[in-house]
């Protein structure tokens, strides 16, 4: 089974599909598929330092890097296009990651020209809420080829059933699957725990809150950071400390850090930019609490490390994990409103035993759900379904 996955990019500052495209190829290859990469070299306004036009070795997974010609938000690139055109029909089946972009419709085209079948995953953008952004955008490229390329797919394949339930109310589409993404749990080192405390003196002893996410106004940061505030207000919890780990744009995250420089009490909370690795894991499996409190998230990739980690999650109603998570009972779910997200997380600080609690709960249900063995043998299996030509009723999730 040769397959290839198609993806605008994969530097770390497009969060969760960058992280998780090399996990699951990596996954792939373990269950006996034969993988490639193809991406281009875009890192914001700038270019990831990789050779381009040539298959290489990336994060143990093989990749080609084509040149990003223009268009942040597009990723447009002819070399990746015409790559498309000379090579898809060396593959047996191509999983397209990603609408909205260039490297997405160009697959599509390339597949259907040569009658290969592909599948695409929407990662959250085809959410009513996500269609709202850049809307005229969208509706240009609908009309120019983005309709066909979910018509014609041999399936969709949506992370959880929120995020497919949202994205088939308007829209005529191929048949959807659902199957969520598995994550790689990396044993922490209670040293670099150790280490970051060091580096981070605020943060002493402190028991903390992360916040662990691309750093973009989806994620609706200011309503943590404001209901954070709030709540170590009171003298009780005035030791905790709220870690907020990421980047962004560079001029939305300085009107966070103007935000909490105004506030009381904002030596207890932290910014300490892009955590990755062995260090992510640490810091990662050291919180009490992960709080994600985004507007859209159609998976949510660091409440599932979280809860892999034993670590309970505070999750707005919008990330599409949370009836899942809800359900398992591995943390609290709350409304995205600054008061009702404020008692939520009083609950959660105020009760070490139902932190533990749900930790463990949730700690057990996301090994279960998470593993990538099992998840990437149930993608093999609809890889081989599709490439032999079957489909619709899928069975998966």
């Amino acid at each position: 089974m040769r397959c290839l996955q198609v993806i605008p990019g994969v530097a770390p500052r497009y969060g969760g599909p960058s992280q998780m495209i090399f996990q699951m190829s990596r996954a792939l290859m373990a269950a006996g598929a034969e993988v490639l990469i193809a991406t281009t070299d875009a890192d914001g306004s700038g270019r990831l330092p990789v050779m381009t036009g040539v298959a290489i070795d990336y994060q143990g997974v093989p990749t080609v890097f084509f040149r990003r010609s223009w268009s942040e938000p597009f990723k447009y690139s002819p070399g990746l296009a015409g790559w498309l055109r000379r090579h898809v029909a060396e593959f047996d089946l191509v999983h397209i990651h990603a609408v909205y972009s260039h490297s997405s419709l160009a697959a599509a085209w390339a597949c259907r020209g040569a009658g290969i079948p592909y599948m695409v995953r929407p990662l959250g953008s085809l959410d009513p809420w996500s269609l709202g952004r850049k809307r005229w955008r969208k509706r240009l490229l609908a009309w120019w080829g983005v309709n066909r390329m979910l018509r014609e797919a041999a399936a969709i394949h949506y992370t959880t059933e929120a995020e497919r339930r949202l994205a088939e109310l308007r829209r005529r589409m191929a048949p959807g699957l659902v199957l969520p993404l598995g994550i790689e749990a990396p044993g922490p080192e209670p040293q670099l725990l150790a280490e970051f405390r060091r580096q981070h003196p605020r943060l002493q002893d402190s028991p903390y809150v992360l916040a662990l996410s691309r750093l973009h106004p989806k994620k609706r940061l200011e309503l943590l950071l404001n209901a954070f505030a709030r709540v170590t207000a009171r003298d009780e919890f005035s030791d905790w400390r709220l870690v907020v780990a990421g980047e962004g744009d560079p001029a939305y995250v300085q009107s966070l850090q103007q935000l909490v420089s105004g506030m009381s009490g904002s030596q207890r909370i932290l910014f300490v930019g892009w955590l990755s690795g062995p260090t992510k894991a640490a810091v990662l499996a050291g919180a009490q609490l992960l709080a994600l409190t985004s507007r859209q998230e159609n998976f949510g990739v660091a409440a599932a490390e979280a809860l892999v980690s034993n670590v309970p999650v505070l999750l707005s109603r919008h990330v599409n994990l949370a009836d899942e998570v809800a359900a398992a009972q591995g943390g609290w779910v709350a409304d995205l409103e600054e008061r009702a997200l404020a008692g939520t997380l009083h609950e959660c600080l105020a009760s070490p035993e139902e932190r533990r609690r749900r930790g463990r709960l949730g700690g057990e249900w996301a090994r279960r759900q998470f593993g990538w063995p099992r998840i990437a043998g149930e993608l093999a299996g609809v890889y081989r379904k599709i490439a032999s030509g079957g489909g619709e009723d899928w069975g998966t999730g």
